[in-house]
Formats: C-alpha cells, structure tokens, sequence
C-alpha cells in the first residue's frame, strides 16, 4: 500500500492549493477538489460539490452502508498556506526513506490521500457497513473555515473524525481557542499633550506580566500555556508630533471553558490600571475573529474503538491529548457533531521541508479501517 499512498500523495501535492484568504493570487480549492472528485468516480463513489460561499466549495461523498448501524463523517481540508519560501520545490513532492516532503503533506493532503485510499478500500469491500460513512473534503481550513461551517450547516450531526497533523497514538480530545483582537489607545497630535504610543507601552508592559504571572503559571492539563503574543502595531505620523493614537494587534487563547470575554475583562482590568496613572487615558478592544475552544462531548464509544484499534496496529496505548493550537474540531463539536481528531506523524508545518510519515499514512488507514467496521456495526 505504500506505493499506492505515495503515487494518490504525489499527485495531490503538484496541485496548487494555497488558501486564497491567506496568500494574494493563491489557487484556492478548486483543482484539489476536481481531482479528489474523479478519483472517487473512478470507484464507483458519488461526489458532489457543496457550496460554502463566496465561490468556495467543498467536496462531499457517501459511501452507504447497508443499514441499521452508525453513520460517520471522515474530514480532511484540501487548502495549504502559502510557499514563498521554497517556490522551487514546494509542489514536487520527494521520498526520502520513510518520510515524503512536500507542500501539504501532513497539513493536510497526506490525509486527504488517506481518506481516499479508505474509500477505495471500503468501495471495493465484499461485504459493506451498516452504517454510511461520509467523506468531507473541505475548503478554507487556513483561512476562515468557511467550508467547515457550510458543512455543519448542511448535514446532520453524527460522529466525525478529524485528519489532521498528530502522531497517530495521540488522539485529540481538546484544544485552545483564539482570538485576533484590536487593542487601540487614543492619544492628542500636539506638543506637550498626552502620546498614545507610550501610553500603549503600558498597556504592553500588563499584557505581558498577565502571560507571564496567569498564563504561564496555570497551564491546562492537556493544552498547555494560554496562547498569548503581540502580532501588529501601528501609530503616530512623523518623528515631531505626538501620536493621537496607537493600535495593536495581539493573538490570545482561551481554554475549554473560557470565551473570547473572558480576555477581553483582562485587557480591560489593564485599561484601569493604566488610567489610574493617567486619568485621561483611553482605550477601547474590538474583536477581530474569535473562536472557541474545542472539548469532545459525546463521542466515548467513538473513542473506545479508534483507541483499541490504535493499540492493535502500532503495538502502544493510545493517549487523550489537546493541543495549544487552534483547528475545526470546535466547529463539528459546537454543531452537535461527536468530535475526535486522529491523523499520522509529520512535521515542518507550514514551513521549508514539511514531511509526513508514509508509515504512519499506511497504519493511519488501517486504523481507520478497522474503526469503521467496527463502529458502524454497532
């Protein structure tokens, strides 16, 4: 199989699908898309395009079971960041040992090529499920997950499995959410008055004594340290005049629990102390994108069988993890859907070299093979 698994992932990487959001003039979906959809054609399989809104769409297929068992939903996003940084060689996916580099290939075509294999493999099956087994290809993953949100929007809820970048005895259960805030501090623009630059040091100076004494102290059992940096800053005209305002752009997490308002408070407790020592001072916090931390609920059974069929193929235990990062887990989870999310071994995401493991791509579908068997039997 893992000839099949390099030959299905070769291809999928020569195809430019950097996330349009992301990357001025990226290709977007589209081509991703078509060829998934003509691969599964091939195997007798029904793929359809869905809709996610301006001009995006997702690829959705089901392959039926034959009733009476449990139906569940395998995703994966087809949408890569941008390769600026290795232009020459970012689509020409090379083999070297056990690893494949290339753009996507573990974030998150390697596991498109997984899903695909798992529908070849159950299209081909003598006897079939009894329950249907969905495949989602979705758009807009490194952007703003639309195609996740169209796709919640148009199915019923049931189970779903997230492909993603993991080791693949690492199951997750958990992970942060974040949040893109504005933080702005108004200032007066004449000689002597009150300077909106310095003033935001101050604000700075908290925020970072917050990361440092809360975040950093009180880590959470699975996703680690609150995520938290300074992205952007802005303000003033000239080296001569005060600057009448000052705005930055920070990053910022929230755990399970937690909402985008609980770190908006924060920044205000800030704004309080600032104005203490300037009684004039302003500041304000708009909320840019937020998302929500991701918990599964509902989905134990799910886990029993991913798990023991984790520990039948490699041989170890598997783990209930959570990460400090941010993925549509939240969104499936939010919408009712039983959520998990599994994949194989990678790295150098989002960067020069990104590898994954043909290894664990190959025991990735014979996970997920056996999983389903079992789980849409029941």
């Amino acid at each position: 199989m893992k000839n099949e698994i390099t030959e299905v992932l070769k291809k999928l990487i020569a195809i430019d699908s950097a996330n349009a959001f992301l990357v001025a003039g990226g290709q977007g979906e589209s081509e991703m898309l078509s060829c998934i959809k003509d691969y599964l054609q091939k195997l007798g399989i029904n793929a359809s395009f869905e809709e996610t809104g301006d001009g995006h769409n997702n690829l959705f297929a089901t392959i039926p079971g034959s009733g009476g068992g449990k139906p569940i939903t395998l995703c994966a996003h087809v949408d890569t960041v941008g390769y600026s940084t290795w232009r020459d060689s970012a689509l020409n996916a090379v083999v070297s040992g056990s690893k494949l580099t290339g753009l996507g290939a573990c974030d998150d075509k390697g596991h498109c090529a997984a899903m695909m294999l798992v529908a070849k493999e159950l299209a081909k099956g003598k006897n079939r499920l009894q329950g249907d087994v969905h495949l989602a290809f979705v758009a807009d993953e490194e952007g703003e997950s639309r195609g996740s949100f169209a796709y919640v929007k148009a199915h019923m809820p049931e189970a779903v499995l997230i492909l993603a970048p993991a080791p693949l005895h690492r199951i997750k259960v958990s992970h942060q959410g974040f949040g893109w805030l504005k933080i702005r501090v108004n200032g007066q623009a004449a000689h002597g008055s009150s300077d909106a630059i310095a003033r935001m040091g101050e604000v700075i100076v908290r925020l970072q004594r917050n990361q440092q004494e809360v975040f950093a102290k009180n880590p959470h059992p699975l996703n680690g340290e609150t995520l938290y940096h300074t992205g952007t800053i802005n303000g003033g005209s000239d080296f001569a005049t005060y600057p009448d305002f000052c705005e930055l752009g920070i990053e910022v997490g929230m755990q399970p629990g937690e909402t985008i308002g609980n770190r908006i408070q924060e920044i205000k407790e800030i704004f309080k102390e600032v104005k203490a020592m300037y009684p004039d001072f302003e500041g304000s916090v708009d909320t840019v994108v937020a998302r929500n931390p991701f918990e599964t609920k509902g989905a134990e059974e799910l886990y029993q069988v991913l798990s023991e069929e984790v520990e039948k193929v490699l041989g170890v235990k598997a783990e209930a993890v959570g990460e400090n990062s941010w993925c549509d887990a939240q969104i499936f989870q939010d919408a009712g859907f039983p959520t998990l999310g599994t994949g194989a071994l990678g790295g150098n995401i989002h960067a020069f070299g990104e590898w994954v493991s043909l290894p664990q791509l190959e025991r990735l579908i014979n996970v997920l093979m056996g999983t389903l068997k079992r789980y849409c039997a029941s």
